[in-house]
């Protein structure tokens, strides 16, 4: 389990940038995904927010180049849906005690969200060294992430929520940023649109910015 969760850290890392997907039309998913690995794009966050996520997430687990995971993954049994789908990295907006140790138990990597140094100390306490920071904009962006470096070094963050183009350079410029999570190159209403163009643009930007 500890080698699968690595790679997958390793994989997140390398990409720097993941995208959180809201998909309402499952049938758009794999041209999404050729649209996003094109702009340079290596990783991606299918959410479970629409009745199309999970076929969504197939449709992407197919894309090649693109590590692709699961979020707004809410129970333990969502962990295993999404495992058969062929996610290979779940993230969840906070932290919750089955979801964590279902995703350990199978293999998959595991990002929870955590908003307080309760909530990061538990997850010390079960073995983890990467999270979610949700939302980051919201509870102070890089001064929270300085504060929980105190009490909690070597601890690593993927912070998401108020993330875009103004402040990605500086949060990825961090020591404790591992990644970022956001949704501006491939927002729910251009995924509808179908705008995949400027999907491909968006996400060659995004990726300049963090280089």
């Amino acid at each position: 389990m500890a080698r699968e969760m690595t790679t997958v850290i390793e994989s997140l890392s390398a990409a720097r940038i993941v995208p959180v997907l809201v998909i309402d039309d499952a049938h758009r998913a794999a041209e999404l995904g050729a649209a996003l690995a094109e702009g340079g794009i290596r990783a991606a966050e299918v959410t479970l927010r629409t009745p199309a996520g999970l076929e969504a997430l197939a449709a992407m687990s197919q894309v090649d180049g693109l590590t692709v995971g699961a979020g707004t993954v809410l129970s333990a049994r969502q962990v295993d849906e999404c495992a058969d789908a062929g996610a290979t990295f779940i993230v969840s907006p906070g932290w919750d005690d089955e979801v964590v140790a279902r995703a350990q138990q199978i293999g998959l990597g595991i990002l929870p969200g955590v908003a307080t140094a309760t909530e990061v100390q538990r997850a010390v306490r079960a073995g983890l060294t990467h999270l979610k920071l949700f939302p980051a904009g919201q509870l102070g962006g890089l001064a929270m992430i300085d504060s929980l470096c105190g009490p909690f070094p070597g601890l690593q963050y993927m912070p998401s929520g108020g993330v875009g183009p103004s402040n990605a350079a500086e949060y990825i410029a961090h020591r404790a940023v591992f990644a970022l999570s956001g949704s501006w190159m491939a927002s729910r209403a251009t995924i509808e649109a179908g705008d995949f163009d400027g999907i491909r643009a968006a996400s060659r930007e995004a990726m300049d910015l963090v280089r």
